[in-house]
Formats: C-alpha cells, structure tokens, sequence
C-alpha cells in the first residue's frame, strides 16, 4: 500500500506541477490559431492594397501562415518546459529523414519557386500540360491548381509543369481553334473557302483579327479535308468552338454543298 500511496502522489504532485503549463500551451495554440486566421486576412487585404500579383498573393500568405504555426507550435512546447535546443535538433534530424523521404514534394515546392520568379504563366492564363488543360486558378507551394471548361479542377504537381511541355494559349492574347470539314471533291474549293471565311467573320466569338485561316489539310478516298481555323479569346474556347460548328454547317446548309456519307461513296444533301 505505502508503494501504490507513493506513486498517486506523485502522479498528484506532478499534475499540479504541469497543469498549468498543459493548459497555458493548449490556450496559447487556441488563441494562437484564431489569431492566424485574422493574420491571413490582414495579410491578404494588405497585398492587395500594394498591388500585390493573384500568382504572388496566395504563395506568401502560404509561406507565412507556415512559418508561424511552426514558432507558435515551438512556443507552446517551451512553455510545457521542453528545451527548444534540443528540441530544435530532433526537429532537424526528423526534418533531414523526412526530406530524403519527400524528394518529390521538395521538388515540387522548388519548381513552384521557378513558376513565380520565371512566370511561365500566371493566375487567370489558360495552359495546356501534357493533356491536362485549363484556367490557372492558384499557383501553391507544391501544385499548380486548374479549372477546365468542363468545370472541374486539376492538381498539377509543380514538377510536372516544369519538367514538362506548357502551353500557354493566353500568352498572345488570344487562341486558334483547330476544326475540320470535309468537302467533296466536285466542289469549288474557292468558294467554299469564301462561304466559310464569310460566316466565321459574322459568328460570336470569333475575332475578324487575325482573320480566320482556312485551307486544304489533306484528300481522303471520298472527300477533301478542310483546315478551319479561326482566333478566339482563350476564355471563350468552347463557346467558340461551339459556334464555329454551327455556322459552318449552316454554310454547308444553305449552299447545298453535299458530304460523302460512310456508308458509301453516294452523296447526300446536308440537314439544317
């Protein structure tokens, strides 16, 4: 009995003793972490008064709001009376075992450096890696974050982008579709190049400068194949393409110029 008295009261002592210290790290994080939140938003409200890039702004607020959760941790296991020296060499041999372990995730926070600093592309761009393409909605630590026009959003680790091919369609301010048509050989090509460059100039979303190109691409055994290409503005790329369909084939319509179908070689009028 005198053993088991020994240890509940030393288990006592010892909870008198560091209560307080538990609760004043637990109160110091708590606050701490509302106080974060309220940070960040100064934060970003002050870069966006100093102008501050939408590519920039969400990189920094990042790199800040980690770099304080990590004195604010440190702090709070001084105050449960850890020695930060020590602790401070744990963390580093932990943070070095943990690097060799994340080699890609370091690569990706470094090509997201060489993202913000070279600028490839930045927020709003429309760009296109390997088959992934879209809006650039954020550019963070590790991955660069797109919207498609479908509407759903791609995490492109960093290090993909910059190991890879980007295209950036906003680079030039605007985009050119890439469409074909196909067109029978007893067909007048001039004309139809007319008709098709006339209608492209009068369809919504497609921009007269530079002027739409259109040419023969190459002969299949029934039909010739038509290159149309008009510019459009990189946000309106589907809305655009959609368009362009429809007046060519409105152009095909109305001009009765007929089309091979597959099922042979008879040629049959095109519909509204």
């Amino acid at each position: 009995m005198d053993q088991v008295t020994y240890y509940a009261e030393l288990l006592r002592d010892n909870a008198i003793a560091y209560a307080p210290r538990v609760l004043g790290a637990i109160l110091l994080l708590w606050l701490g972490f509302k106080l974060l939140k309220k940070v960040d938003k100064l934060l970003t409200n002050s870069l966006t008064r100093l102008k501050v890039s939408d590519t920039m702004r969400p990189f920094i607020i990042s790199m800040v709001n980690t770099a304080l959760k990590l004195v604010l941790i440190l702090i709070a296991v001084s105050i449960l009376g850890v020695e930060l020296s020590g602790l401070v060499t744990v963390v580093a041999a932990m943070g070095f075992a943990i690097g060799l372990s994340l080699q890609g995730s370091l690569g990706n926070f470094a090509s997201g450096i060489l993202i913000l600093f070279l600028k490839p592309y930045k927020v709003h761009d429309w760009i296109q890696v390997d088959e992934s393409f879209g809006k650039v909605e954020e550019i963070g630590i590790f991955n660069s974050v797109l919207v498609t026009p479908g509407n759903k959003t791609l995490i492109v680790p960093n290090s993909k982008i910059t190991d890879g091919v980007v295209t950036n369609y906003s680079e030039k301010g605007w985009v050119r579709l890439e469409l074909n048509a196909h067109m029978p050989y007893e067909e007048d090509f001039p004309r139809v190049q007319q008709l098709i460059a006339d209608a492209l100039m009068n369809t919504p979303f497609v921009l007269n400068e530079p002027a739409p190109e259109i040419g023969i691409e190459s002969f299949d055994s029934h039909n010739v194949i038509l290159a149309i290409r008009p510019y459009v503005l990189p946000d309106d790329y589907w809305e655009a393409t959609f368009e362009a369909h429809k007046a060519v084939k409105r152009v095909f319509h109305e001009h009765n110029i007929r089309v091979a179908y597959s099922e042979g070689i008879e040629l049959g009028s095109v519909g509204a």
